[in-house]
């Protein structure tokens, strides 16, 4: 790949999602530039439903990256180039990518877009699991069951982690904000990320540092699930560090 190119999306990922450029930065360099390339897509397809309140604007925004994916030449965008490339030069197929740009239409022109943990699940397993799912295929790995478990844990973690946010921002982010509920989706999460463990495919250790933070996030929001709709899932920098180190070594 174009190293401007990647530099360019390193860029955007460590002011839009930190503990993935650390993560990246973690991994082995060959692997930098699908790994800055396909967490910066996640982020400009995360930022299309805050950017405009008009869900034609965004079926709009979602449909360039649709067209994108199929093949379209795209029009000049920093990421849309880089994304373009890792497929053409990487075993990652369309089809996680096409997952991922579906799964966010539920969050446009809606205040609260889940109902219940399935649709929630649902939305998880089309962001995080797929995203997870690609990364793994453009890493050379087989991106099967244990890729979606892990990739959908993760994005528990970090929607739990920014539920305040999504509160202050006029948003009623979880199907039952009620400690008990909160509590039997981090088992989930956690129980996604023991079965990862045992599934058959091996992943790239790559792509698993993604998820570094997962297990002590989804264990936090266990033991204090009335915290995290008041104040997230804080943790100290020193501990946040260190469960990169952890991972590194024992893996998400």
């Amino acid at each position: 790949m174009d190293l401007a190119a990647i530099n360019t999306c390193a860029a955007l990922v460590e002011r839009g999602d930190p503990d993935r450029f650390l993560a990246a930065m973690a991994a082995p360099v060959r692997a930098r530039g699908a790994l800055f390339t396909l967490a910066a897509f996640n982020l400009e397809l995360a930022r299309i439903p805050w950017v405009t309140r008009e869900p034609m604007l965004a079926q709009m925004r979602l449909q360039f990256w649709r067209d994108v994916v199929a093949g379209e030449d795209p029009a000049p965008h920093a990421v849309a180039g880089p994304l373009r490339q890792v497929i053409a030069e990487t075993p990652l197929t369309t089809a996680p990518l096409a997952r991922m740009i579906d799964a966010r239409e539920a969050e446009l022109g809606t205040r609260r877009p889940f109902g219940d943990p399935a649709a929630l699940w649902a939305y998880l397993d089309g962001t995080g699991g797929a995203l997870m799912e690609a990364t793994v295929q453009a890493l050379g790995g087989v991106a099967g069951s244990g890729a979606r478990a892990v990739g959908s844990a993760q994005a528990l973690a970090n929607y739990l982690a920014a539920v305040p946010a999504l509160v202050a921002a006029g948003r009623q982010p979880l199907p039952d904000p009620a400690p008990t509920a909160i509590a039997a989706l981090a088992v989930e999460g956690l129980q996604r990320l023991s079965q990862a463990r045992q599934a058959p495919q091996r992943l790239p250790r790559a792509a698993l540092l993604g998820a570094w933070r997962t297990r002590s996030l989804l264990a936090q929001a266990r033991a204090n699930p009335g915290a995290v709709p008041e104040v997230g899932l804080p943790q100290s920098e020193f501990r946040r560090r260190g469960s990169l180190l952890w991972c590194v070594v024992t893996g998400p």
